[in-house]
């Protein structure tokens, strides 16, 4: 046998030698990475100021959590998606509304709305909403406020969870109710910023804690049905459970109730738009009467938290945190994005750890659900315009107010229905076949409500 063959030569050697070495070096790279990231996992906040109830300004918060905070200041970005959003218009400061930037109004690109609302604040200004930075500044220089707000719209747009704690001398339900009692001019002086971490967090753990009392009774009603008495949100509820409950303090339907226009979820049926309206039925409720018809009407608010609850991803136990906030990875720490904004402005990070589709897939399938669901609720608005039209043409011709009072109620029904889709932010998204559905029996109502002013003005076609 040759020599040569018996030996392994000199460069097999030498390669076999690189290999293991470049082996080696990965090896150990990999475990110091590994090391690395299990020591910043395990780093524990620096305290920088301490934090307790009675400190509302996110920037102090921030001392503590700064990449927290600063996903917070991103609120203030302006970016549309197709159905969502908002686009930034600058606008000549004034007195009266010092912004240099304000969003597109809808009542131009949906302008069936105005006649919707005719002889209601909104009627008179409503714009593409805009992220939780601008949450307080747009509802005070809203020209809705020409015609006067109570103080318990605020409850939403702004950091009330100390202010309430003031006004009721340590008693979070007291100050809940002297806050409702007043003026939105007197209440904004009891508020400084937009949604802040105190209204979402405890600030000597950071556990997520819901802080509207409305949300408080609201939810125990709702457990009640389910069997669960005595239902305490924040010691009862499950941490996932909150990761949804601390948005729907917010993103949900209420009403003004009473004299004193307590604020108040109608969930003493349940969370369908059926049992909202149901609810308003048995209370004899309504928001104002309209302009042209005379009805009775309802405003819809911003359902979110009603409508994701009647889709999929909450009956797989997805909050709206993971989508609207979810978990990225900074350095070896996980921590929850709160630059709070549209899944679809973060795929990769809200759909693609559950959906293993390409990015441009999940896409185009989320708009073809919405594009469907806008021509739906255009269809929904054009129906109601041609009820109400047919009611002010029943009116001239003299028709009988009692004999117009039905086809109001179908007017009342069939827009609280497609206002209730209109008004919530996902564009049908949260729950896409129960808005169908709703959209449908809208279009149903108003044909309904026409069919009556038929009969009614033509007694032989009863």
């Amino acid at each position: 046998m040759d020599q040569n063959q018996k030996k392994p030569s000199f460069r097999m050697l030498l390669l076999t030698a690189l290999i293991s070495g470049l082996t080696c070096f990965l090896v150990a790279a990999l475990l110091i990475n590994i090391f690395e990231r299990k020591q910043e996992g395990n780093h524990k906040v620096v305290r920088v100021v301490d934090l307790d109830d009675t400190i509302t300004n996110p920037a102090v918060w921030g001392e503590n959590y700064p990449q927290q905070y600063e996903d917070y200041l991103k609120t203030a970005d302006m970016k549309q998606t197709m159905y969502g959003g908002s686009e930034a218009l600058p606008q000549i400061p004034t007195d009266q509304d010092p912004r240099n930037v304000v969003s597109k109004s809808k009542l131009e690109t949906i302008p069936q709305l105005k006649r919707m609302w005719a002889g209601y604040a909104f009627a008179t200004d409503f714009r593409e909403e805009r992220g939780h930075a601008y949450m307080l500044t747009d509802q005070i220089h809203t020209k809705r406020q020409d015609v006067g707000q109570p103080g318990t719209c605020i409850h939403c747009h702004a950091s009330t969870y100390t202010a309430m704690k003031k006004l009721g001398d340590g008693d979070l339900e007291s100050g809940f109710h002297a806050l409702n009692k007043m003026t939105y001019d007197e209440a904004k002086m009891h508020v400084n910023s937009p949604v802040a971490c105190i209204d979402c967090h405890d600030p000597e753990t950071m556990a997520l804690r819901v802080t509207r009392p409305a949300f408080m009774e609201g939810i125990a009603k709702i457990k009640a049905m389910e069997g669960i008495e005595n239902y305490e949100v924040n010691t009862m509820a499950t941490r996932q459970e909150m990761r949804s409950y601390v948005c729907g303090q917010c993103h949900v339907e209420y009403y003004f109730r009473g004299d004193e226009k307590t604020l108040t979820y109608p969930w003493t049926k349940g969370l369908t738009v059926d049992d909202a309206y149901a609810h308003y039925e048995d209370s004899g409720f309504k928001d104002w009467t309209h302009a042209e018809t005379g009805a009775p009407m309802l405003k819809a608010q911003h359902p979110e938290f009603e409508l994701w609850s009647q889709g999929k991803h909450a009956r797989r136990g997805v909050s709206c945190s993971d989508c609207h906030m979810p978990y990225k990875r900074v350095g070896g720490k996980k921590v929850s994005d709160h630059q709070v904004r549209s899944p679809l402005l973060s795929i990769n990070n809200a759909c693609q750890t559950c959906h293993r589709i390409p990015e441009e897939e999940l896409l185009e399938w989320t708009q073809s659900i919405q594009t469907k669901h806008r021509h739906l609720v255009d269809l929904a608005l054009d129906s109601l315009v041609d009820l109400i039209d047919d009611l002010k043409a029943a009116q001239v011709s003299g028709l009988q107010n009692e004999r117009l009072e039905s086809a109001r109620q179908f007017q009342r029904k069939a827009s609280f229905y497609v206002d209730y889709v209109e008004a919530e932010n996902s564009s049908g998204f949260h729950a896409s076949q129960e808005t169908a559905r709703i959209l449908a029996e809208s279009i149903n109502f108003s044909r309904l409500g026409q069919l009556e002013l038929v009969n009614k003005a033509n007694p032989e076609a009863e």
